[in-house]
């Protein structure tokens, strides 16, 4: 039968928390959504694969989405799971027989729970992974006062995937514009009038929601939330007349000044760029693109103030900086100490915890000729441990 499989992308993670969609968080250092995809890729089971991302993220979609061996379609997703679902629905081949649904938040599904559900729905037309009930299940009012007791035997907490022959999945999209509160399509299905049918789940197939199930999923991969990244950045920029000259937030006396949208600041922007990229978060043209006119002639600590920020909302600290300057003219030595005190405050961090050094290019090249200046910076980051009684601590 020709299988396609649909990943459910298309969310931001407002649970989750932080700035990014909690799909492209890393885990076992890969992306989420990454680990999702690919492992439908790897089953022989799949022909094709549609991915539904949010509208910025549809437009570039990152290069594991682009190079793959087996055919994969970009979509945008919508306001709704069930928007997003139907979206990618659209684009499937007219061959197609079933459609596997599958959340891009569990990546951890494995080849076997892919091949049971399939099984299944090509058996019964509809199917869903499940795991049922092993707790006594009570149920509760507003008031948190028990006013019943479920019989766990019939208590299953659905996963994904869920698979459905194709005229069922569109009988239930059909219903989803009149739902607001379908949280998979099974539940759409079920109203549509079909028996879906319960596979048994896998308990490692866990749905990456909060912080702690993202430190739980990699303990289960064996290993652990790295506690010390590294980034490294790097910029240039030319010497022009006509421009103030500022390196790490100081304004330097000289004849010629770097070129640029902003102020052209390329310490700061080297650094912004070594925080951003241990965190895996992008450069500094993700977060403020040269295109947009809100950041012409912007002060670039106040955008590695806002990148310290990204840093410490994914749950890191900057541990310390090290920073090269490479240029021929002015000779910097007078406003190292300004420098880095500079970066200390827009990072939140000591200024002994920055190190500032500047060096010629001896003649050689733009740098070495004074016609640019160049700058190499390498940012340690700390995960912060968080302890519910006793607040944030490294």
């Amino acid at each position: 039968m020709h299988v396609t499989a649909i990943i459910a992308a298309g969310g931001r993670g407002a649970r989750f928390g932080g700035d990014r969609p909690k799909q492209l968080l890393t885990l076992g250092g890969r992306p989420i959504l990454q680990h999702s995809v690919e492992a439908f890729v790897r089953s022989d089971r799949i022909a094709e694969i549609v991915v539904a991302l949010p509208p910025d993220l549809a437009a570039n979609p990152p290069a594991y989405l682009r190079g793959s061996i087996k055919p994969i379609q970009i979509v945008e997703g919508g306001e709704r799971r069930q928007d997003s679902v139907a979206n990618a629905f659209a684009r499937v081949s007219a061959s197609s027989e079933l459609i596997v649904i599958h959340d891009a938040a569990r990546p951890m599904v494995s080849a076997d729970l892919i091949g049971r559900t399939i099984d299944a729905a090509a058996e019964h037309g509809a199917a869903i992974a499940a795991l049922q009930a092993t707790d006594t299940v009570k149920r509760g009012n507003a008031d948190r006062v028990i006013v019943g007791t479920l019989p766990r035997t019939e208590i299953f907490l659905a996963q994904t995937p869920q698979v459905f022959r194709t005229g069922v999945l569109r009988d239930a999209l059909a219903l989803a514009h009149a739902s607001a509160d379908a949280t998979d399509e099974a539940t759409l299905a079920e109203q549509a009038g079909h028996h879906v049918r319960l596979v048994e789940g896998d308990p490692r197939n866990v749905k990456i929601t909060t912080p702690a199930d993202l430190e739980m999923a990699e303990r289960a991969l064996g290993g652990s939330p790295a506690t010390l990244r590294i980034g490294n950045g790097y910029d240039l920029h030319r010497l022009v007349a006509g421009r103030p000259l500022i390196l790490g937030g100081v304004t330097i006396p000289f004849e010629k000044g770097l070129d640029g949208h902003s102020d052209a600041d390329a310490i700061c922007h080297a650094v912004t760029d070594a925080v951003l990229g241990a965190i895996g978060a992008g450069d500094i043209g993700r977060h403020f693109p040269d295109t947009d006119p809100e950041w012409k002639g912007a002060n670039s600590i106040v955008l590695l103030t806002r990148a310290a920020e990204i840093v410490r909302r994914a749950g890191y600290a900057v541990g310390n900086i090290d920073v090269v300057v490479i240029a021929q003219r002015p000779k910097l030595v007078p406003y190292i100490d300004a420098m880095r005190a500079s970066l200390a405050t827009a990072l939140g961090i000591d200024a002994s915890q920055v190190s500032v050094k500047g060096k010629t290019n001896e003649g050689v090249d733009s740098t070495g000729t004074g016609e640019a200046i160049a700058v190499h910076a390498v940012a340690l980051v700390c995960r912060v441990q968080k302890d519910p009684a006793d607040g944030n601590r490294e």
